[in-house]
């Protein structure tokens, strides 16, 4: 099971710098945890990121001013919340109805969990139209002082927990959710995401057809895409344009542009490269907002380092188990709970439930689940030899070796 942190991570509400809305916030948050971290970086080099970053958000339980760890592979295992808004505001134009501004939706939530003994990790994406429980939450003032406290609800939107109170809120549901304690959270703007896939030099991706999505202004050709700048946010924001137009086909291309940035993370020419190391490091330090316990480099460092040596058929992206309800989705709760016992024992996973929309290079999509299921899909029992579980077919997703295809819409 993950190590817990000696203070626990309640975050108080951010300041609004303008936020971003989909995994591309991740891809951000991929390259300054694993980019930055592997093949060392020189000490002058450190002292410039550190001093660029901005003052992180204090947690509840957190001492503003506590030294940061050694730059060493973090000790024991990690759970890091990736969080992102719907917002415009501060973002400049062409990211759809600047009307958007006002809102503060979460409408992506993904969990890092890196294995205690780092020989795997999994990525965890909940659908922005989940229903859940919502617990009480602590309300915070400018200066991470508790204020209050927000009275808890039974049923809402994971992606209402960001405008409802705050980061707080959002990391307690996805602790009530999983059973897990989320010590680290970040986020990064839209024009964060394009600052780092420039300063990555893009990611290759497969297409399978043709994507033309006019709600993002995306056009891309079928084939080989090596995708950077606006065109890397927008294939990462586009859901109409591509496998069934909804949110859950989304989080599949979204997975399918992850796998890929880990590949590429892993090659030799990127990770060796000590100058492309700390001028990403740099990007992330001046375009992402940290929690407090992550806003040191040497944090940032030690949480990528723990990732460098996993192979990509140990790193699994995965979708929280749902099905279709009026209005949204709803947890298969059974399902979930093989999902997060496996986490917390730290075993590899084994996706059977195929990738819920991209395509495998050498096979076909498997189409997001539509209708309530009579009951949640049984406990695998009869696990691999080497300990991986079999996770139930109700659950789609990938590990970062297979090689997908975006299922585009062909227009």
């Amino acid at each position: 099971m993950a190590r817990r942190s000696s203070t626990i991570a309640r975050h108080g509400r951010l300041p609004r710098r303008g936020v971003w809305q989909t995994a591309g916030k991740f891809v951000a948050c991929a390259v300054a945890v694993a980019l930055v971290s592997v093949g060392g970086v020189a000490a002058w080099a450190v002292t410039d990121v550190v001093n660029t970053t901005s003052k992180g958000a204090v947690l509840a339980g957190e001492t503003p001013g506590q030294a940061a760890p050694d730059i060493n592979s973090i000790e024991g295992g990690v759970n890091l919340l990736l969080i992102g808004s719907d917002s415009r505001a501060g973002q400049g134009d062409g990211y759809g109805n600047p009307a958007r501004e006002t809102g503060n939706l979460n409408d992506v939530t993904m969990l890092l969990h890196v294995a205690e003994d780092h020989s795997n990790a999994t990525v965890v994406s909940f659908p922005r139209d989940m229903f859940v429980p919502i617990p009480s939450c602590p309300r915070f003032n400018e200066d991470g002082e508790q204020v209050g406290s927000y009275p808890a609800m039974s049923r809402q939107k994971i992606n209402t927990t960001l405008s409802y109170g705050g980061m707080a809120c959002t990391v307690l549901a996805v602790e009530d959710l999983t059973g897990l304690d989320i010590p680290f959270a970040a986020e990064v703007q839209f024009n964060g995401v394009i600052a780092l896939s420039n300063a990555i030099g893009g990611v290759e991706v497969c297409l399978a057809k043709s994507i033309k999505d006019s709600k993002t202004d995306l056009d891309l050709p079928a084939g080989n895409v090596s995708l950077k700048g606006k065109d890397a946010l927008q294939f990462l924001r586009t859901r109409h344009g591509v496998s069934d137009g909804s949110d859950l086909g989304r989080i599949s291309n979204q997975q399918l542009f992850l796998s890929a940035l880990v590949r590429e993370l892993k090659s030799a020419e990127t990770l060796t490269d000590p100058v492309k190391l700390y001028s990403i490091a740099k990007v992330a330090a001046t375009n992402m907002q940290f929690s407090q316990s992550l806003n040191n480099i040497n944090t940032m460092v030690s949480i990528g380092m723990t990732l460098a040596d996993i192979p990509t058929d140990k790193i699994t992206f995965v979708q929280y188990p749902n099905y279709y309800v009026d209005g949204g989705v709803s947890p298969l709760t059974t399902d979930a709970n093989t999902l997060f016992d496996a986490i917390k024992q730290d075993k590899n996973l084994s996706v059977t439930g195929g990738t819920g929309g991209s395509i495998p290079q050498d096979g076909e999509s498997t189409a997001p689940p539509t209708t309530p299921p009579a009951t949640d899909s049984p406990d695998s029992t009869t696990p691999p030899e080497d300990g991986t579980v079999e996770l139930p077919d109700s659950i789609h997703g990938q590990n970062a070796s297979l090689e997908t295809c975006a299922d585009g819409n062909g227009y």
